[in-house]
């Protein structure tokens, strides 16, 4: 028998060329392999070899970036039976291929596209999140990482990959070059990837954000993504249509208190646009739902403020400007139109900010 020959009694038809190159000692088993079969296959000069424990490579070369990928997460996945991890079958073609077992880390981030990282046959470990009760251990370059709950993966080449700014946190916790980390992030954020504000609070919640070289690297990610969004937001008012405003101003009373600072202001139809960047400046600074609702408060009052005086605030997230600019747009040109039909604002100075 050579690794060529069909394995039987049941046949691999089912099974996409990666997952034909790569299995697990049981499914080989339930392919017809006998234990000795399977021994005399991976002896030190045969054609198969041992990839991980109880994971085959079925050629003598070394494995791919796809195998090795492929071995980690049939390493990880959670077995219906002892030994078997959860496989789809001819009958069931839409059974989950790798059960509780997620790509997280830098082969994540490749898979997401990400020009920083290493390709993935460079990678001297992969990381994959399992249940925080699974009992696995991390083995050759396989490195199990366990959480409370997974999360929802997302498929990049029919592999459970983990969201951007999860994988971002898990490939952050393991690196101590502070250009490394800023590399990371700012790619994830000026590549369209993710929010500031996602990443922000994935570091926050791996408690990443007490290392100085991290903190240094999400101010740099913050100023990105604040001018980013600034860049999103003069290209909707251009694009769409809007009357020119003043750009990032502070308003003042004649002789009075400051009243804030706005990035758009139309003083003819006392309008102002806003950038809600709160996420990012609360999970960054004080890491505390709580600590958030009190900025909240904050915006509010000073919302409330401005619309006593007779100054219409639109607060817009920067995903927003991201994902639906044109729905954006909408929002404040209606505002605009309505400043026909309100009562004269209260005067106020307008200053560079």
């Amino acid at each position: 028998m050579t690794h060529n020959t069909p394995l039987s009694p049941r046949p691999l038809r089912h099974l996409s060329d990666v997952h034909r190159r790569v299995l697990t000692a049981a499914q080989l088993r339930a392919h017809g392999v006998t234990t000795a079969e399977l021994a005399e296959q991976c002896r030190p000069d045969g054609p198969w070899r041992a990839l991980l424990p109880h994971v085959i490579l079925l050629h003598p070369g070394p494995p791919t970036g796809e195998e090795r990928l492929h071995g980690a997460l049939l390493y990880a996945a959670r077995a219906t039976e002892p030994g078997v991890p959860v496989q789809p079958t001819a009958e069931s073609p839409h059974r989950p291929l790798y059960q509780e077992a997620v790509l997280t880390g830098l082969a994540a981030l490749t898979l997401h596209g990400f020009s920083s990282t290493p390709p993935l046959t460079a990678l001297d470990h992969v990381d994959v999140l399992v249940p925080r009760q699974r009992r696995l251990r991390s083995t050759g370059y396989v490195h199990v990482l366990r959480t409370p709950a997974l999360p929802a993966p997302q498929t990049v080449t029919g592999l459970p990959v983990a969201p951007v700014p999860r994988a971002l946190a898990d490939a952050v916790a393991d690196l101590r070059d502070a250009e490394a980390v800023r590399r990371l992030l700012t790619e994830a954020v000026r590549g369209g990837h993710c929010e500031p504000a996602a990443v922000v609070q994935e570091l926050t919640l791996a408690k990443l954000l007490n290392r100085p070289h991290v903190v240094d690297a999400v101010d740099a990610l913050l100023a990105e993504g604040r001018s980013i969004a600034e860049d999103r937001l003069y290209r909707m008012v251009r694009e769409y249509g809007l009357p020119d405003p003043v750009w990032n101003v502070d308003l003042r009373l004649p002789g009075g208190p400051h009243l804030g600072g706005l990035d758009a202001y139309w003083p003819d139809q006392a309008v102002a646009v806003e950038l809600d960047t709160r996420a990012s400046r609360q999970s960054h600074r004080h890491g505390s739902g709580q600590d958030d609702d009190a900025l909240w408060s904050e915006y509010a009052r000073k919302r409330e403020h401005l619309e006593r005086l007779g100054i219409t605030v639109v607060y817009i997230a920067p995903r927003k400007l991201r994902d639906c600019p044109e729905q954006q747009a909408a929002v404040v040109r209606t505002a605009l139109m309505a400043s026909g039909d309100r009562d004269p604002a209260a005067y106020v100075v307008v200053l560079p900010r």
